[in-house]
């Protein structure tokens, strides 16, 4: 205990000596990590000094995470400024899935543009890119968690109190429903509103059965003309709890086909150039995109594209193992 209360005081004491008296903007998702970074910065430096900015990515917010961003700043009597990103996000995944590049541009970019020239605080730390191999300070932006791991951001929250109630679609990262879209969002009314109402559906039936769940997500993949749902739930839930699962999410009426990730599936994966001939990439997509979201493990077969409009990868197809 006395360990995490010295990480708390050598967090705000930076906190206070990077914003040094200036009002500065937090990128608020509502997730654990931001809470905990607009927690810490309300203390350090009182609430008037605070900004909460959250994109809001319209179809594909989680409902409860919206009303969790609402909720948190008005506990916390931060003042709470939202900005659309939607239309700017299905614009870069018409091109294929790019969580990176959508971060980069819109989720922190729409946010830089907003502060002009205050400083933007991040909730990146040490799980993700930004705390691996950049800097905790740079460009405009803050990182006070960059040191830290999410063992630690949690047992921080926990130490201050912090009630957080994450979306329940991952034990480990929560986003957006648009990155279960495996494939390029080419048609909004077809592929946008097959992976959004899919996971909508999946975890308010999780909630309603009180679920405690690691992984919760409806992958959407399959050729541009065709959405197949890969229904990922671990640990998987009763026969009967299942069975009322895929019923409502395969009356879908976006949806062709819905099936239950519960045994090893191999995926075949079309790729562009650049990232089939780039097996670090492949590797990255594999095992950090793909495989933590999935319930059951997973093999890969990747074939060259002949789509030039594939500016990254898509899922075309899944067999059993």
């Amino acid at each position: 205990m006395k360990d995490i209360a010295t990480k708390v005081e050598k967090i705000i004491s930076k906190i206070k000596i990077v914003a040094s008296g200036n009002e500065v903007i937090v990128a608020f998702s509502g997730g654990l990590d931001s809470t905990v970074v607009l927690f810490l910065t309300r203390q350090a430096l009182g609430r008037k000094k605070v900004r909460a900015v959250n994109v809001d990515f319209g179809l594909f917010t989680y409902e409860f995470a919206r009303q969790q961003v609402s909720i948190i700043c008005e506990k916390m009597q931060i003042a709470l400024h939202r900005i659309d990103g939607e239309g700017y996000q299905r614009q870069i995944m018409k091109g294929g899935p790019d969580c990176n590049l959508c971060t980069r541009r819109i989720k922190l970019g729409l946010i830089k543009d907003y502060a002009d020239k205050m400083l933007v605080f991040t909730g990146s730390n040490q799980s993700d890119s930004w705390g691996k191999h950049g800097l905790d300070l740079f460009a405009g932006y803050y990182a006070p968690l960059f040191y830290y791991s999410k063992e630690e951001i949690g047992e921080i929250a926990s130490y201050l109190n912090l009630e957080h109630n994450r979306i329940g679609e991952n034990d480990y990262r929560e986003g957006c429903k648009l990155k279960h879209l495996l494939k390029p969002l080419i048609n909004y009314s077809y592929h946008g509103r097959a992976v959004s109402t899919a996971n909508e559906v999946l975890l308010q039936k999780i909630r309603e059965f009180n679920l405690t769940t690691k992984i919760a997500n409806v992958k959407i993949i399959g050729p541009l003309n065709k959405n197949i749902a890969l229904i990922n739930i671990f640990p998987i839930p009763t026969s009967k709890q299942m069975k009322i699962i895929w019923e409502n999410i395969a009356a879908i009426r976006e949806l062709d086909n819905c099936f239950l990730v519960n045994q090893p599936l191999q995926l075949t994966i079309k790729a562009n150039k650049g990232q089939f001939n780039n097996l670090r990439s492949r590797y990255w997509i594999e095992q950090g995109r793909l495989q933590p979201e999935f319930a059951a493990p997973l093999k890969f077969r990747w074939l060259l594209t002949t789509n030039h409009r594939l500016k990254t990868f898509q899922v075309v197809d899944y067999n059993y193992i």
